[in-house]
């Protein structure tokens, strides 16, 4: 007897309709899956016996023929267990047909087990015009996000057929906060107003940031700390954040929809394929689990250099294209570069008490490793300098979070009014026609600003950054110009080279 049930597979970061058909066919008994299925869904023979005759159903010995449709794609993944093991039991009569769609991997004893992106299938499911899927029991804080669409969560085999059945009701609750604020808050460091306020201006416009200096100094609190100043993201946002940490594995079973923006920090051992997605069947990397959100890469010279070339393309274009024999994926990656670095190996090199004790050509080397592949595109250069100790016992009487988060909701619901009939979000993702038109300078101000990019000896690409981080000095001043203090203040945050030059003047570095 033939038999169908509708299920849905990952291909990259969107999920698609998978038809599951189930025949018996003449021949010797034998489990045959068809369809271009992985090595896990090849596996999965094995558990779906055990889990149907552990729940009390009887797995007859013939010759079952499982087609995953359509074939165009490679199926990964352990979410077709539960429908073939339904189907297999429609097509022995077991029970009646199977007309509601479901995912689930299955252990040996029946229970259902959770399974990566979800909430993409339910999206699907319902873009494909289904209204009622069956999932894990713990996906359904996940699944339930999306509206207009009945989620049955089952914890068995045996709960699957009474949804079938229809003797079980939708699962109606749904979380509206999941997460809480960072705990971290900035009023607990100790001076750096400097390096607060270029935080505050990266966070506002979604601008990149290096801050460097001295071990100690403060660098990676900073960073840790900028997710309690950046506001919740929008439900679309929220959405499409959520979406790729359940296709990464990464989504807590208990948790619904992301409301905080991400913050990923991962280790400077990190692969080019963990930092920007890959593997045999592409799969999401850090910079798109940091979508929406920031991505710390703490001590950034210790990364591999071929791993910082490979954030060339998502620094420009917000998404990284990966391409294999199997297809070409995409995958959205429109993060906040938030890098930090000891200038030197010794990381005394701009320290007015300690000496550097690095040779010349090692500093040489530093700032090359620095200034090669990434330095183009951070619009945002901080000198962190360590904090004289009577500042370190002093009161905490620093700002608090809360407040800098206001300020920077305000710059960003600007920004969102001003760029409302395009698909610009952010100063920072500005095209160069939108810099000429939202940065008109007076002549004075223009003056000015050329008489620095030929001193400071600026990229075109770093004339625009300047640009936009001088837009948003002046949204978070308020004001509908921008101003000669603007473009200062901006200028002074391209401060890198000029200080590299600065210390080869005085030693002879060149």
């Amino acid at each position: 007897m033939l038999s169908r049930t509708i299920s849905s597979g990952i291909y990259g970061i969107d999920a698609h309709i998978v038809e599951i058909e189930i025949d018996t066919v003449r021949g010797l008994p034998n489990f045959t899956i068809v369809g271009l299925p992985d090595s896990t869904i090849k596996e999965s023979k094995d558990r779906i016996r055990s889990a149907l005759e552990n729940s009390g159903f009887e797995f007859p010995p013939k010759n079952f023929v499982v087609n995953l449709a359509p074939a165009w794609f490679k199926k990964q993944g352990a979410n077709f267990d539960l429908p073939i093991a339904v189907s297999i039991l429609s097509a022995t009569r077991q029970i009646g047909e199977t007309m509601v769609p479901m995912v689930g991997e299955l252990s040996l004893d029946g229970r259902v087990k959770p399974v990566r992106g979800v909430i993409a299938m339910v999206i699907a499911m319902l873009g494909a015009g289904y209204r009622k899927l069956i999932i894990p029991y713990d996906n359904r804080y996940e699944a339930s996000v999306i509206e207009d669409v009945s989620i049955y969560p089952v914890k068995d085999i045996a709960e699957t057929i009474s949804v079938l059945e229809n003797r079980m009701s939708p699962f109606r609750e749904r979380l509206q906060k999941d997460v809480k604020s960072s705990h971290l808050d900035f009023s607990e460091v100790q001076g750096q107003e400097t390096a607060k306020r270029g935080v505050e201006i990266a966070a506002a416009g979604h601008h990149n940031i290096l801050l460097y200096g001295p071990p100690g100094s403060g660098k990676t609190m900073l960073a840790k700390r900028i997710p309690s100043i950046l506001p919740p993201l929008t439900r679309e946002q929220a959405i499409a954040t959520t979406r790729i940490h359940s296709i990464g594995g990464v989504l807590h079973n208990r948790q619904g929809l992301m409301l905080e923006p991400p913050f990923r920090s991962p280790h400077h051992t990190a692969s080019d394929a963990a930092l920007v997605g890959g593997g045999r069947i592409p799969s999401v990397g850090e910079v798109s689990l940091a979508h929406n959100g920031v991505l710390f890469l703490d001590e950034i010279i210790e990364f591999k250099t071929h791993v910082l070339q490979a954030l060339r393309q998502p620094l420009e274009d917000c998404e990284i294209t990966v391409a294999r024999a199997t297809g070409s994926f995409r995958f959205p990656a429109d993060f906040m570069l938030v890098a930090s670095s000891n200038p030197c190996r010794c990381g005394y090199l701009f320290d007015p008490e300690i000496p550097c004790q690095c040779p010349v050509a090692l500093v040489r080397n530093y700032f090359n490793k620095i200034a090669g592949p990434i330095l183009d595109r951070i619009d945002i250069e901080i000198l962190v300098g360590r904090v004289p100790c009577n500042e370190l016992l002093g009161t905490m009487n620093g700002e608090h979070s809360e407040r800098i988060r206001e300020r920077v909701r305000e710059a960003r619901e600007i920004q969102h009014i001003r760029y409302k009939e395009s698909a610009t979000e952010y100063n920072a993702r500005m095209t160069n026609h939108e810099v000429k038109r939202y940065c008109r300078l007076s002549s004075e101000t223009e003056h000015v600003f050329e008489l620095a990019i030929r001193r400071m000896n600026l990229s075109a690409r770093s004339f625009f950054r300047v640009l936009k981080v001088a837009r948003t000095i002046a949204d978070l001043d308020m004001s509908d110009s921008v101003e000669k203090r603007h473009v200062l203040e901006a200028l002074s945050y391209k401060n890198l080279q000029r200080n590299y030059d600065t210390i080869s003047a005085q030693f002879s570095f060149r």
